[in-house]
């Protein structure tokens, strides 16, 4: 397999490494992975993350593993146990797809590793094409809110709606960005916080719920987010804590955009009811760790609710941004998605 190399993930010379990114912004340590195992544990413990990532990285181990000789029952078998591990990002789902039709070829090992390669290199076209549309939206000035991480440590490219506003800064030089903290695993404190000051883009850090005050105050513009899953209706599941700001940017009258490659669109499922919703650790919101260490705050016992994602109903969206183009409530109630992926 040709090298290949992304921001948080590098195939060099027959080895795939990943960039732990629970350990960001303060340790930049890369993991070896030559097994399923570790690449199962690297995504339940969001070493690795980001619904495109998620796919490339499971991709490249897949095809790593054909080159060194695993049978065709085992590729299959590591496929389906890398597909098990997060259960909302449908982009994992599509990569594994595309890696069983090239399981069935004669030669599957050269289909496997030549799909892992164009699933790297299709990622990073996504990106750019996201960016330059999403970004066209962006007015010199803008004030943009954005929740979790969706920047070059989610893809292989650029990002999807970090991406957006990375170009936009770009195209006028004076975009200032609102961070979500994103709780309970701080990806916006951490990791977008990290890009954009890595991107010399003007930033602030809040606690999401501080958002709503920002609103309030006129302080906010626009809002970008993007989306682990979009239904065929418009529905779309993000990290939690995306569906409040979509409320709150309706109230406000304030745009609200979701960013995502086709990819990321999953016409089969039909309204956001229908996504399944990854149920976390409790000690994730019981405490914090990372970099800086380890802190738990509430009682050892004490019952916790935590979803990873939650669904924004379609009827919030002012747009979705897409590689194909950017659509707005019109063209999705004339299921404008389901011709997209049809």
């Amino acid at each position: 397999m040709q090298d290949l190399i992304a921001s948080s993930i590098k195939y060099q010379q027959g080895t795939l490494t990943v960039l732990d990114q629970y350990l960001l912004p303060h340790q930049q340590h890369w993991h070896v992975c030559n097994d399923v195992e570790t690449m199962k544990d690297l995504i339940l413990t969001l070493k690795i993350r980001g619904a495109p990532l998620i796919g490339l990285g499971a991709s490249l181990l897949v095809a790593h593993l054909a080159e060194q000789g695993m049978s065709q029952s085992a590729l299959a078998i590591a496929i389906d146990e890398l597909e098990a591990t997060r259960p909302t990002a449908v982009n994992l789902m599509h990569c594994m797809a595309k890696l069983r039709a090239a399981l069935a070829e004669t030669d599957y090992v050269a289909a496997v590793v030549s799909t892992a390669e164009q699933l790297f290199k299709e990622d990073i076209a996504l990106c750019d094409s996201m960016a330059e549309r999403g970004a066209a939206l962006v007015n010199k000035g803008d004030n943009i809110l954005t929740h979790c991480n969706t920047g070059a440590l989610a893809t292989a490219g650029v990002g999807t709606a970090l991406g957006v506003i990375y170009k936009a800064q770009q195209r006028h030089g004076d975009i200032h960005v609102w961070v979500d903290e994103t709780r309970p695993l701080l990806q916006g404190g951490r990791l977008t916080a990290f890009e954009l000051e890595r991107w010399q883009i003007p930033y602030t850090l809040i606690c999401d719920n501080m958002a709503a005050s920002l609103m309030a105050a006129g302080k906010v513009d626009k809002i970008f987010v993007g989306a682990d899953r979009i239904a065929a209706n418009g529905d779309f599941a993000n990290k939690v804590g995306t569906y409040n700001l979509a409320v709150l940017a309706h109230f406000h009258n304030i745009p609200f955009y979701v960013v995502g490659p086709l990819t990321t669109l999953d016409t089969q499922t039909l309204c956001g009811a229908d996504i399944e919703i990854e149920q976390r650790s409790p000690n994730e919101v019981r405490g914090v760790s990372g970099s800086f260490g380890e802190a738990m705050w509430a009682p050892i016992n004490a019952k916790v609710y935590n979803p990873a994602f939650d669904v924004t109903p379609a009827s919030l969206v002012t747009g979705w941004v897409l590689d194909s183009g950017v659509y707005n409530q019109s063209d999705i109630k004339q299921g404008i998605l389901k011709q997209l992926k049809s």
